[in-house]
């Protein structure tokens, strides 16, 4: 048996500590990319494939790598052909998380102990698939319920409606599922045509005419009260580096009148205007009271060639090395400076940058809530094992530890919680070590309640405080 019970976890201490304090807690996933629709319609996959394969672009990766054909992960091959596929890369990705995730998940939805490869695939597809479609408890809210996950949180633009949110919150659903404001459309001005296109539609939503930046703010405003009584307590931002230009209303009004015009923003308007603008929303996330992260350190969309025929999100990004502190400290201290900057948790794709953010979360601590500005846990290419160790690593030498927020999935698959245990066994296995090398105290009830809280009080007090979205949600 492969998944076992003491999988990740080499010794005593770091048994006690995920069996005893970690391994019960209840799961806030506070950033994903899963379908609001697919959870209020708790919908029922018909395959493996469907639940597994779709819009993962980590196994796409893997798949091209291994040399498999296109037709087999994005193309138009059956749903079977394409697990098969994916079945004989499997054993191809030895040290490559993949391998643990898609045994931990084969093990912890189906209870299946069998190493998948080309032998196994066909039976492991037909039975899971069975299952899948046929079995209630294999729909998507089941599946979430199945894992302890209490709160999701979607990534979703100021222009959607949000309501599958409302039609899931008002259910019965064990999950409630929250939207998370991700403005980058407007932000990303030199997008041409499509940036025009998207302001329309954003005035649309709002009912408001954009012709100006006070416009813009007005309309951002109004859909972040739209998205504020749908239980929205949490923004989030992508950017390869923060801009770093003058925070200035007017030079910001004279770009975006440029870029309606169908005119050409240079790199300084490019700074200006984003600088402005997302000064403007760190103070109304402060305002609000809401959490903002920032996810820094991408290039997305590496091939022209793959862009051009699959179009984003097709797994052909990579991590910066952009510099990114000077821009950190201009966006923080200019909001700190009249006490407007937002609970913040800051996310470095590049692990060059850990220790980076490990001092610069220090800076702007004021105690007025504990970990008001956070090292985000690892990261997409980091969401693994070292990754997740040295980000730990970093976060308990340079900051505290105890009032890290944890784990999220990032994920759009369903079957992706257990990631969180992925995690979970990590920080237990690193904290265990040290308890039994007398690093850290021998006390095993101290120890486990700093790993219950990084687990789920933390984030639940730091962003949940008091229920509050669940409490909006249900007067929406």
């Amino acid at each position: 048996m492969f998944i076992h019970e003491d999988f990740l976890l080499e010794n005593e201490n770091a048994s006690r500590l995920y069996h005893e304090f970690a391994s019960n807690q209840p799961i806030i996933d506070f950033h994903c990319h899963l379908s609001p629709k697919d959870i209020a319609d708790n919908r029922k996959f018909n395959n493996l494939t469907e639940a597994w394969l779709e819009g993962d672009h980590y196994k796409w990766r893997a798949m091209r790598t291994a040399g498999i054909e296109e037709k087999y992960i994005t193309g138009n091959e059956s749903a079977n052909d394409k697990f098969i596929k994916w079945a004989e890369t499997v054993p191809q990705t030895l040290r490559n998380p993949l391998f643990h995730w898609t045994h931990l998940e084969l093990k912890r939805y189906f209870d299946i102990d069998t190493f998948l490869d080309q032998n196994s695939a066909q039976d492991i597809y037909q039975s899971t698939s069975e299952t899948l479609s046929n079995n209630p408890e294999f729909s998507t809210r089941n599946l979430m319920k199945k894992m302890g996950v209490k709160i999701v949180c979607t990534t979703d633009d100021p222009i959607d409606s949000l309501t599958y949110h409302r039609i899931n919150n008002l259910s019965n659903s064990d999950t409630k599922i929250f939207p998370t404001w991700r403005p980058d459309r407007a932000i990303y001005i030199e997008k041409g045509k499509d940036f025009v296109d998207y302001i329309y539609r954003l005035g649309k939503s709002a009912e408001i005419n954009i012709n100006s930046f006070d416009a813009l703010k007005e309309a951002l405003s109004k859909r972040m009260d739209h998205f504020e009584l749908h239980g929205c307590v949490i923004s989030d931002h992508g950017f390869k580096s923060l801009p770093l230009g003058k925070v200035n209303d007017i030079l910001a009004d004279k770009v975006l009148k440029r870029a309606l015009n169908g005119n050409t923003i240079s790199d300084t308007d490019l700074a200006n205007y984003q600088s402005t603008l997302i000064d403007f929303l760190g103070k109304e996330y402060s305002k609000r009271d809401w959490v903002m992260q920032l996810h820094l350190g991408v290039i997305r969309n590496n091939s022209k060639r793959q862009f051009n025929i699959l179009g984003a999100d097709t797994g052909f990004d990579s991590m910066s090395d952009a510099p990114q502190a000077d821009a950190i400290v201009q966006f923080f201290s200019h909001l700190d400076e009249n006490d407007e900057l937002p609970k913040t948790i800051v996310y470095n794709l590049n692990p060059a940058d850990n220790y980076m953010v490990g001092t610069m979360i220090g800076n702007f601590q004021d105690g007025s809530i504990a970990g008001k500005i956070q090292m985000g846990s690892g990261w997409w290419f980091l969401d693994q094992k070292e990754g997740m160790e040295m980000q730990l690593n970093a976060l308990s030498n340079l900051g505290l530890l105890s009032k890290f927020v944890g784990m999220l999935t990032d994920s759009r698959s369903f079957l992706s919680f257990p990631r969180h245990e992925y995690f979970r066994r990590t920080l237990c296995n690193l904290l265990g070590k040290e308890m039994d090398l007398g690093i850290l105290p021998n006390d095993i009830n101290w120890i486990g309640k700093m790993v219950q809280d990084i687990c789920y009080n933390n984030i639940k007090s730091y962003a949940f405080k008091n229920e509050k979205a669940t409490i909006i949600s249900q007067l929406v």
